[in-house]
């Protein structure tokens, strides 16, 4: 079987004004990045205007939510929100979802943090009632699904149901086990999860810092993500320190190894990774 493309995704905050936020879509497009991802965290970006005011300026870019808290959205609103933003980008939206992990932002919207097991479970069913709805539109909007996190139960769902599985930074941090052993293992439990739809999958993984050594890599948000010794964070697959010619090995080899051909960058590192981009095109 021939190995996937790569495609690179990155994720911008920060709309400021429309003339700022079109003008950084446009740089992030001519970097030559395939997707435009916006988180979802309260106090920043509101995911489905900015991708609709991107789509203007977006070029080829596709737009997704990198990825929406499940536990802040009714799915009958969240159904029309994606056929809308679906319609107004001309089908290019891809729809990304997630538990939500910040308990502080639960508690600002005035929801139950609950168990983790709570919170997995409000996902599937909020992922099954939208596309309940979306099946009854006139149009039938079918954005592709990526669901994505850590946690095994959570990538055993995604196995299940998305058709692009997000490993975040936290899936190699296994106490004990060495980092890219423990993505091969949740890639494992994806893989037993999927069954013969394995193969249709996209796997996806977040970048923590790119850079050609750690003080340029700027490792402040893969610190902050894990928790981890800057001497440690080294050793995550998704901190890419080196040349962009040994950053494409790198990737090449995770392609080969894992399966992984989706790669999301955060906003701060997109200038250093996109010198990697036309490497591995």
């Amino acid at each position: 079987m021939s190995e996937r493309p790569f495609r690179f995704g990155v994720g911008l905050t920060g709309v400021g004004s429309r003339s700022a936020w079109l003008a950084k879509v446009r740089h992030a497009a001519d970097l030559g990045y395939d997707v435009l991802q916006i988180p979802d965290h309260l106090g920043m970006t509101a995911p489905f205007p900015a991708l609709v005011a991107a789509a203007e300026v977006a070029g080829r870019m596709r737009l997704g939510t990198f990825v929406l808290n499940a536990a802040l959205y009714r799915p009958w609103v969240l159904a029309r929100d994606v056929a809308d933003t679906w319609r107004l980008t001309d089908g290019r939206l891809e729809l990304g979802l997630g538990t939500g992990y910040m308990e502080h932002e639960f508690a600002a919207a005035g929801l139950p943090f609950g168990s983790g097991a709570e919170r997995l479970a409000r996902l599937a069913d909020t992922l099954r009632e939208v596309r309940q709805r979306l099946a009854g539109e006139p149009d039938r909007p079918a954005p592709p699904v990526m669901l994505a996190g850590a946690g095994r139960r959570l990538l055993e769902l995604a196995g299940r149901e998305a058709d692009i599985v997000g490993f975040s930074m936290q899936a190699a941090v296994v106490p004990g086990v060495a980092p890219e052993r423990a993505l091969a293992d949740r890639i494992a439990a994806v893989r037993a999860a999927a069954g013969d739809r394995f193969a249709d999958l996209e796997l996806n993984m977040i970048v923590g810092a790119a850079g050609r050594t750690p003080a340029e890599a700027d490792l402040t948000i893969a610190r902050a993500a894990t928790g981890m010794r800057d001497e440690d964070l080294l050793g995550l697959p998704s901190v890419l320190c080196g040349s962009a010619p040994e950053i494409a090995d790198r990737l090449r080899r995770y392609r080969a190894e894992f399966g992984i051909s989706y790669y999301g960058v955060l906003e701060p590192h997109m200038t250093a990774f996109a010198q990697v981009i036309p490497l591995l095109r």
